[in-house]
């Protein structure tokens, strides 16, 4: 039995399949499952079967899940305890959607590593709704910054930080016509997600999947409205300088703009990281409301991969 078995088990187990948590843990579907026969032979219990909605813990699983995951978080404490024993900068993970990633981490990450003075080390990279909370309960994340993460079940702590305005936007000149449920949606990965924002301002207007266009960044989703190739929802102030030079503009759209609001998701104070608590203080400065008010031109996102080193089928 392993780390990297216990934690692929819990994330199967939070995300409710094994596909999930492969994508998460940026591996293979057999490497999961591989880990998890692993599991089953040491334990002599299935621990998770197949049921209508996804895959169900047994009874030796739901036993097994909170322990797990308390295994997994030791593990990240350990290692946390012996980069600072030999001096090395404190690691700080940091997970968001994918317009959140492109726009706002890399300039948070930088301010906040100047005011830390090196000694800690901040990674940012996108990660999906659902997955935010099994990554936060289970220390392979620290800070969540996007949407606020409800399932108290995990004893998370999601604050409001910044408020702002979800639009749809199209390039200059007239406006598309016709249903919302007929026009082409550019979006960017996190507008793929359901549990999402814009996700869900999809499904209130009723938009089919097959109408949506999904593109590696918010950026070049926006690009391909400004060529009237359709409509891309997102964040107004993210797009203030297109709007401001005409490149785009606001589609006039029941229900919108949107009211949103970006919350800081960690840990209890007794539970998280010096350096995430150190982050979740510097978000309400006046340093950081100016970063998020006006962000930096956008950067491409990557996935955010979780510190798992070792195979996950060994």
């Amino acid at each position: 039995m392993t780390l990297t078995q216990l934690s692929a088990f819990v994330l199967v187990a939070r995300l409710g399949s094994v596909r999930a948590a492969a994508t998460t843990l940026g591996v293979s579907e057999p490497a999961v499952s591989q880990a998890i026969s692993a599991l089953r032979r040491h334990f002599g219990d299935q621990l998770l079967i197949r049921g209508e909605n996804g895959m169900v813990l047994t009874a030796g699983g739901q036993r097994l899940v909170g322990i797990a995951a308390q295994m997994v978080g030791l593990g990240a404490e350990a290692e946390s305890a012996v980069r600072s024993a030999h001096g090395a900068p404190e690691r700080l993970r940091l997970i968001a959607p994918s317009d959140v990633v492109e726009f706002v981490s890399g300039p948070l990450a930088e301010a906040f590593g100047e005011r830390a003075g090196g000694r800690v080390e901040t990674t940012s990279g996108v990660a999906g709704v659902a997955e935010m909370a099994a990554l936060l309960s289970q220390r392979l994340a620290d800070v969540a910054l996007g949407p606020q993460l409800t399932d108290r079940s995990l004893g998370l702590v999601s604050e409001p930080i910044f408020r702002c305005r979800l639009v749809v936007l199209t390039g200059p000149g007239a406006p598309p016509s016709g249903a919302p449920t007929r026009w082409p949606w550019l979006v960017d990965p996190s507008g793929a997600d359901r549990d999402g924002e814009v996700g869900r301002l999809l499904n209130r207007l009723g938009v089919p999947e097959t109408r949506l266009r999904v593109f590696p960044n918010q950026t070049a989703a926006w690009e391909a409205a400004a060529r009237g190739d359709g409509v891309a929802p997102g964040i107004a102030h993210l797009a203030a300088h297109q709007l401001r030079r005409g490149e785009l503009q606001v589609v006039e759209l029941a229900g919108t703009p949107t009211e949103t609001c970006w919350y800081a998701t960690t840990l209890p104070p007794e539970r998280r990281s010096a350096a995430a608590g150190s982050l979740r203080r510097f978000l309400d400065t006046p340093d950081a409301m100016r970063l998020l008010r006006a962000p930096g031109a956008g950067v491409p996102p990557s996935r955010f991969t979780p510190p798992v080193y070792v195979t996950i089928w060994s």
